[in-house]
């Protein structure tokens, strides 16, 4: 496993045991636009005025819509791939989410991104379980705007 590229590529437990407590990241920017906080409104039903109606919600605290907090935190899959690849186990699937928090928000137009530290892997019947900490950070700010400890599971190729 080369350890200066990302994603990084471990394909067995050992591998995976190397990289805990390493950081890896930052991801590459991407931006919140309206057209994506409306696409997320539709698909989670979700259509609170703070996120889709941007006349009022230019009154509001925050001067702009802001993006839903579960979008911050659905962008991890997309993210974590350009950390991380699990393509040398025989498969991997999310497994969920311990200790999520929102410290700030999202305003329209904000551009984020991830950093990953890997917590555990644990050899379990079946699999690893694998956990590493994601945080999302919003360009400009010092605050992450989501903080999660992301669960998948992976099973080694026999």
């Amino acid at each position: 496993m080369t350890e200066d590229q990302l994603p990084v590529r471990p394909s067995t437990f050992a591998e995976l045991e190397k990289l805990i407590g390493r950081e890896l990241g930052p991801t590459e920017w991407y931006e919140i636009t309206q057209e994506r906080i409306d696409a997320f409104a539709a698909v989670t039903n979700d259509h609170q005025w703070i996120h889709v109606d941007p006349e009022r919600a230019a009154s509001s605290p925050f001067g702009s819509t802001i993006a839903h907090g579960l979008f911050s935190l659905s962008l991890g899959p997309q993210f974590s791939y350009q950390l991380i690849a699990f393509d040398g186990f025989a498969h991997s699937l999310n497994y969920g989410y311990d200790k999520v928090r929102f410290p700030a928000p999202v305003p329209v137009g904000s551009r984020l991104r991830m950093r990953s530290t890997v917590v555990s892997a644990e050899q379990l019947p079946g699999g690893i379980q694998v956990k590493t900490r994601q945080v999302v950070e919003r360009e400009g700010s010092d605050k992450p705007v989501a903080v999660a400890e992301a669960v998948a599971r992976v099973v080694e190729k026999s």
